[in-house]
């Protein structure tokens, strides 16, 4: 199945974490502001630019989750395709379609330049002449640039954008970066204006850095906070698990994954691409009336089927997204309620992260007996909060997290409950989320 996913701009709403200063009696609780987006651009400090070029191979958890948190910093981003056409066909079956193209780009003045990874995206990137014309303008004016993944090596370091730079890209691509730059091991490497990170697995920290470059350590401790990102970054991750059993399946693991307006499209993304590198069949279907849906940070994903046809098929996982519109949405699906419901009864496995467990799982009587964990802002929501410190938590046929900084934990767990600790330990590996 294939997910596509439309990228629009919008000023209007202050994302997540870039919210006015007020007075002590107006004061917003801090978990409130770190979950609820105000309708405040009349007060907003102008945005920084960042362009996120995409191309055909580019990896889309990197693309989404730069987007996704410079977004939330503030910054209008622009993602410009490499392609002769708006819609490029990343990486693990998922299709990306661009604001602009490249060539619309080529007079816009950008605070910063952020190129994903992905192969063959970063080849793609190398062979663009109007990519790399931007690229070289801005590091001649002096302006950030930044790359993750291949992209280092094979785009900037063959433009001869890091020579006497210290940098760092994906563990393959390393020799090929000693002979254009001095090559370090870091999962996030800053020299001067430049930064560069190492693969899926370290982009929220790669994205985290870029926004402290554009706004200050400041609003970089606030967006890093609100995502619930960890600390021990490279360590295994942690699963807590209640109630031990087997997840099973026949051939591969069967997953539906529903979107609505709304979802977070990191979530999202994230627990797509990550299942489908441990080959789970992972069905993507919309719970609203068209395919394409608006998600939080005004990424449009379309989705491969409508829930009606989704809910043909039987299923060893269904897990939910978070975002506060998209658990909305959820909630009020019936036809998706049931499906749960059913999951539940058959002892088959489901699961939730963020506003999800909380907003969805809940209100419908499906974390009865369960312990669950989910956002911090909402867990007052839960009956149960016994266990909502857990990063990752597993009860039975349940599993359940908590936001955008644990999405990678949750997926690997999930991959563990279908194929072992010793898979998912690879598949994080594999990603530099877990240092090799």
């Amino acid at each position: 199945m294939a997910l596509l996913i439309r990228h629009v701009t919008t000023h209007s709403v202050l994302p997540l974490g870039s919210f006015p200063k007020l007075s002590s009696k107006a004061r917003i609780p801090t978990r409130n502001r770190r979950f609820f987006a105000v309708r405040a651009s009349s007060m907003a400090s102008p945005s920084k630019k960042v362009l996120v070029p995409v191309a055909n191979g580019t990896e889309p958890m990197e693309a989404v989750i730069t987007i996704d948190v410079l977004r939330r910093a503030g910054a209008d981003v622009t993602v410009a395709s490499v392609e002769k056409q708006l819609q490029v066909d990343a990486a693990h079956a998922v299709k990306i379609v661009a604001d602009a193209l490249i060539s619309d780009c080529s007079n816009t003045v950008f605070d910063l330049i952020a190129l994903p990874g992905g192969m063959p995206g970063a080849t793609n990137f190398k062979n663009s002449t109007v990519l790399e014309n931007i690229v070289k303008k801005q590091a001649a004016d002096g302006r950030p640039y930044a790359a993750v993944c291949a992209s280092p090596a094979v785009a900037l370091g063959s433009w001869g954008l890091l020579k006497g730079l210290k940098a760092t890209c994906y563990p393959s691509f390393m020799e090929q970066l000693k002979s254009c730059a001095t090559a370090v091991e870091s999962r996030v490497q800053k020299d001067g204006i430049v930064v560069t990170s190492r693969g899926p697995g370290t982009t929220m920290e790669f994205a985290v850095a870029l926004v402290e470059q554009l706004y200050g350590k400041e609003k970089a401790i606030e967006v890093s906070e609100a995502l619930v990102m960890r600390s021990n970054h490279g360590d295994e991750y942690i699963l807590r698990e209640l109630n031990p059993m087997q997840w099973t399946y026949n051939n591969l693991p069967q997953v539906l994954l529903p979107i609505a307006n709304g979802t977070e499209e990191m979530e999202a993304v994230m627990i797509i691409d990550i299942l489908r590198r441990a080959k789970a069949n992972v069905v993507v279907a919309s719970v609203e009336d068209t395919l394409e849906i608006l998600a939080s940070r005004k990424v449009k994903l379309v989705a491969d089927m409508h829930l009606d046809k989704a809910a043909k098929l039987s299923y060893d996982l269904i897990v939910l997204p978070g975002g506060l519109g998209g658990a909305q949405a959820f909630a009020k699906s019936e036809k998706l309620v049931n499906m749960l419901k059913q999951q539940k009864d058959s002892n088959r496995p489901y699961g939730a992260i963020c506003a999800s467990p909380a907003l969805v799982l809940e209100p419908h009587g499906l974390l009865k007996g369960k312990k669950a964990t989910a956002f911090p802002a909402i867990c007052d929501k839960l009956s149960d909060k016994s266990e909502i410190e857990n990063r990752v938590i597993v009860d039975g046929n349940l599993i359940t997290s908590r936001g955008p900084g644990t999405s990678m934990e949750f997926a690997l767990a999930i991959v563990e409950k279908f194929y072992g600790r010793e898979t998912a330990i690879q598949v994080g590996k594999t990603m530099l989320f877990i240092n090799p």
